[in-house]
């Protein structure tokens, strides 16, 4: 089959305020009000909530001050994990080169799909037709010929939207763009850029690489400098498995948490993900402490191992260590918020573990709990440090 590489393949697709879309699905009385998903922390607002500057990741007081009408819902985590595998059944059936960026992302590859299945624009037309009357959640779509322009076409293009950026019209709708479109252009690199003048899309493409390598970096230069030219040549990676996994709870800022809650939230937090981590068959090289303070900022702690684990005491005994070294910076900031992340991971056949250092009881003792907690489920073995505790849900790591 003759395949058309100078077409646009490459679609986006992104489900819109993914959390609060499936609570305004669920709930009639919240459809077209502003829904704030978490109450401590935003996980997701609905687009009425963000039409008054609510965003994810904004503390929870803030938000209220902004859309005092919004209404404010519990996070349902289950009912967004069968949204999500829903939904990317209906990804797998459209194309067969599917890529997660995430619970409600992915790229799909519409090479050598004309025949049978129609343009690439068809295509994503079929796709958000589908979500839509099978799952009952908006989604927007970007189609491109590169990854990068396909998810800044679906960022244009939201909410509920479709863009498709044609072959030889990239430049043209790209360079007009302000700089924060570019991948990597976050707060610090955007500040830098606008102090030197460089404002759009285009203005980064006419400047002088090396003048930016000097001002960024050498990857980072180089990396946005080939961004506004267009130049990405990833293709759309098939079975592609995370190399992070993570969670984190929201502490509340009516009071000061002591040592001891925090160090029970990180327990109860450890002991859930190295589960997982076991269950997926993964191991991890890297663990990672995220804090967030009462002015909103945020800072993180990591550790990388000398050998791969997926022990709950190794683990543990490492977001201790790092929970202990900022200790002095919690107690000057106060702590709102507190996650751990595990980070560099592999399937647990593809590295070799040191067998001998490993501690054989407290794998045992991982095996057995874990066996316990799928028969019987989660609750029924609980350490004493989190007896009579909060039991208020864990959710997937914000991105900074």
């Amino acid at each position: 089959m003759f395949v058309r590489d100078d077409e646009a393949n490459v679609l986006h697709a992104d489900l819109d305020s993914f959390y609060a879309s499936v609570e305004q699905r669920d709930a009639p009385r919240l459809r077209g009000r502003p829904v704030i998903v978490g109450s401590w922390v935003v996980l997701a607002a609905s687009y009425e909530a963000k039409a008054h500057g609510v965003h994810g990741g904004m503390g929870g007081a803030e938000a209220r001050r902004r859309c005092p009408d919004a209404v404010i819902v519990r996070p349902r985590m289950s009912a967004y994990a069968e949204a999500s595998r829903a939904v990317f059944e209906i990804f797998e059936r459209t194309s067969p080169a599917v890529e997660p960026l995430s619970i409600d992302e992915a790229f799909l590859d519409a090479r050598g799909m004309r025949e049978v299945f129609g343009t690439p624009r068809e295509i994503a037309v079929r796709l958000r037709r589908d979500v839509r009357d099978e799952v009952g959640l908006p989604i927007t779509v970007g189609v491109a010929r590169t990854k990068f322009l396909a998810k800044v076409a679906s960022a244009v293009a939201k909410p509920d939207g479709l863009l498709v950026v044609p072959p030889g019209g990239e430049l043209g709708f790209l360079h007009p763009l302000p700089i924060e479109r570019l991948w990597g252009v976050g707060p610090v690199t955007s500040r830098k850029l606008r102090a030197t003048g460089v404002t759009t899309v285009r203005q980064v493409a006419q400047a002088d690489e090396g003048e930016l390598i000097g001002l960024l970096g050498r990857a980072a230069g180089r990396h946005i400098h080939a961004l506004a030219h267009n130049r990405d040549p990833r293709r759309v990676r098939v079975g592609r498995r995370r190399r992070t996994m993570g969670a984190q709870r929201a502490l509340g800022r009516r009071s000061p948490k002591s040592p001891e809650d925090i160090d029970a939230t990180v327990v109860a937090l450890v002991d859930r993900l190295a589960r997982r981590l076991r269950g997926a068959r993964r191991v991890c090289r890297t663990v990672t402490l995220r804090m967030r303070f009462g002015d909103f900022s945020r800072a993180t702690r990591a550790s990388t191992l000398t050998e791969a684990t997926a022990q709950t005491q190794t683990i543990l005994a490492t977001a201790r260590r790092l929970l202990a070294a900022a200790m002095p910076l919690i107690e000057r900031q106060g702590l709102t918020l507190v996650g751990v992340a595990l980070g560099n991971l592999d399937d647990d056949d593809a590295v070799q573990l040191a067998l001998p250092l490993e501690d054989h009881r407290a794998a045992a003792l991982d095996v057995t709990l874990d066996s316990l907690r799928d028969r019987y489920g989660p609750d029924v073995v609980t350490r004493a440090v989190l007896l009579g505790r909060s039991a208020d849900p864990m959710v997937p790591l914000l991105p900074d």
